[in-house]
């Protein structure tokens, strides 16, 4: 669940994005996996689906580092947030994540994917 206050605008990054709704200081936490809201989903039941639900799975849910047998889904608008090279949101800690930089009001919050896969992320098709 994201811990700052933020909304979701359209992206220069790609669709909507995550912004920040006031400036935000470096180190300060801005997400954190809250189970009684964002949801772990055995790899199992994902990979069994088919359709649209398999496809915003893919497109929203990520690979759980620390146990395989799940993915995790973020419950709020946390799941919006784009992808940077050069990312102000921290992601290291699969449990939470915080900025790297100030981060300034109405900036877009951003993260690297290549921190959720072991192998690093490639985009496949229109994301």
């Amino acid at each position: 669940m994201l811990l700052v206050d933020a909304f979701l605008d359209k992206s220069p990054i790609q669709g909507l994005g995550v912004f920040a709704k006031r400036d935000i200081g470096k180190g300060t936490p801005v997400w954190q996996l809250d189970l009684r809201f964002d949801r772990l989903i055995e790899r199992g039941v994902y990979e069994r689906l088919t359709g649209p639900a398999k496809d915003y799975l893919d497109r929203y849910a990520y690979p759980r580092r620390s146990d395989p047998r799940f993915i995790v889904f973020e419950a709020d608008d946390a799941r919006y947030m784009n992808h940077s090279d050069d990312p102000n949101c921290d992601f290291s800690s699969e449990d939470a994540a915080f900025a790297l930089r100030d981060i300034a009001a109405g900036e877009e919050l951003t993260c690297d994917y290549n921190s959720f896969f072991d192998e690093g992320f490639e985009f496949l098709g229109d994301r």
